[in-house]
């Protein structure tokens, strides 16, 4: 039988606090190559996330079957168009209002979200986001695995061809 203590601890390791959170404007900066306007920060809860291995991030839950972060887009801040081939991700907005466009090589269909909206995107649709808000747009981002596939870019999108170095 376990004592309380290996409860205390257990549910500690499950738990990640706002206090314990960090704005990492890092994940991302390597896509302000392509305009300001793709300056944004991620907020990692449990796992990674698609934004690259943060595995070494000793504050994040470890993943097993999705990612759970939170995306902070200064208003006029966007996210580049970009499909993730292995999952599907979720958009559920906290604050602000969301762009979100689906893309189909020249064609493509936006719609808006606000507060306690949500969308789901499948794996291998072309996605970007944009915050057409006057603050920041604050909203939950989730994966459908445990460790994504880091997400290509299509010729369509301002960040083909740029490197993450």
């Amino acid at each position: 039988m376990s004592s309380n203590n290996d409860l205390e601890s257990t549910i500690d390791s499950m738990m990640a606090t706002k206090d314990s959170r960090r704005e990492d404007w890092d994940a991302l900066a390597f896509q302000t190559k392509a305009g300001p306007q793709y300056r944004r920060a991620q907020i990692r809860y449990m796992g990674s996330g698609g934004t690259g291995n943060h595995e070494a991030d000793e504050r994040i839950i470890q993943a097993d079957n999705f990612t759970f972060s939170n995306m902070l887009l200064p208003p006029g801040a966007e996210g580049p168009e970009h499909t993730h081939h292995d999952v599907e991700e979720a958009f559920f907005v906290l604050e602000g209002e969301l762009q979100v466009t689906i893309h189909d090589g020249d064609d493509s269909a936006s719609r808006v979200l606000g507060y306690r909206d949500f969308i789901r995107v499948p794996a291998d649709t072309a996605r970007s986001l944009k915050n057409i808000g006057d603050s920041d747009a604050l909203f939950i981002v989730m994966l459908g695995t445990g460790k994504p596939q880091i997400p290509t870019y299509p010729p369509t999108s301002p960040m083909a061809g740029i490197t993450r170095d």
